[in-house]
């Protein structure tokens, strides 16, 4: 079996803002330290929650660089590190090698796109240039491009493309990667709405945006399922049903923030080109806020 990075669920964590959208790192050591002593699992630094989309390269590397040195050694740290275009993604992950990261998360190039080989000769590129393990980000949602189940079986003869954060949201791609990769391929949920079906699949955890609110309750999700109290995984996934329903209810990570924010943190706001909830879909994320006791 290739080298497993985590299991259960990891926070694809934020990055909490000042008024003039500086990186607010005083607020980013108490997330990271509530985090951890609630239960997550990894903390996935500069994804797309993350909004590393809007980052400057200096910004990028600075905050993985303070993940890493603040977590130190306390839970894995991955960073993400991809891009559209094949040599910065190199470059990129060449710079969080030395950092010393625990993994990688490399997002499908985006915008110019590329076909399967295109892909498969992108993620070969980008593995080959580190010793680091990998794990493949597709959300074509985002993208454009979705990983097919045939180019997760070529990737996974790689020694370090350990895994996928799947964010189709179709079981049964997920179902199909599984079934022809086995053990060479780790499947991660990207989305937190089917947490235990890809559990059920052979799935090992999730990238969450869920457990910014919820840290305790989404690990759980996890560990009651490879506990083998199945019910008790799918019972928490119906619970927060509505929860993760409301944290999607924009573009993401806007909603996250305004409820980072609603519950006391400092998080800030987005930057542009994302902006604020409109008062009212802001309330109606209150309310189910309120549902579960978070406010």
């Amino acid at each position: 079996m290739k080298k497993r990075i985590f299991t259960g669920a990891g926070v694809a964590i934020l990055t909490p803002m000042h008024e003039d959208g500086s990186i607010n790192y005083d607020e980013f050591k108490k997330l990271i330290d509530w985090q951890i002593e609630n239960g997550t699992d990894a903390v996935i630094v500069c994804g797309t929650t993350g909004e590393c989309a809007t980052m400057t390269e200096e910004e990028h590397l600075d905050c993985i660089r303070f993940a890493k040195e603040y977590v130190n050694g306390r839970v894995p740290v991955i960073a993400g590190a991809g891009s559209n275009d094949t040599a910065f993604a190199v470059q990129m992950v060449k710079e969080c090698e030395k950092i010393g990261v625990d993994g990688l998360l490399v997002v499908t190039p985006y915008y110019n796109k590329t076909s399967q080989r295109g892909l498969i000769a992108h993620y070969k590129a980008v593995a080959a240039a580190t010793s680091l393990p990998i794990i493949m980000y597709s959300v074509a949602s985002r993208t454009g491009v979705n990983i097919l189940p045939a180019t997760c079986k070529e990737l996974s003869k790689v020694e370090n493309i350990v895994a996928i954060k799947e964010a189709s949201g179709n079981i049964d791609q997920v179902t199909e990667i599984k079934a022809l990769c086995g053990d060479d391929l780790d499947v991660y949920s990207g989305e937190d709405g089917i947490i235990t079906p890809i559990l059920s699949v052979g799935g090992i955890g999730v990238i969450s945006v869920l457990s910014h609110l919820c840290p305790r309750e989404t690990h759980e999700i996890c560990q009651k399922y490879f506990d083998g109290d199945v019910k008790g995984s799918a019972a928490l996934q119906l619970k927060y049903h509505d929860l993760v329903k409301a944290l999607f209810s924009d573009v993401n990570p806007i909603p996250v923030k305004a409820a980072m924010n609603l519950m006391g943190w400092n998080v800030g706001h987005c930057r542009m080109p994302l902006i604020d909830m409109a008062p009212e879909a802001e309330e109606k994320l209150a309310q189910v806020m309120r549902s579960h006791g978070l406010i």
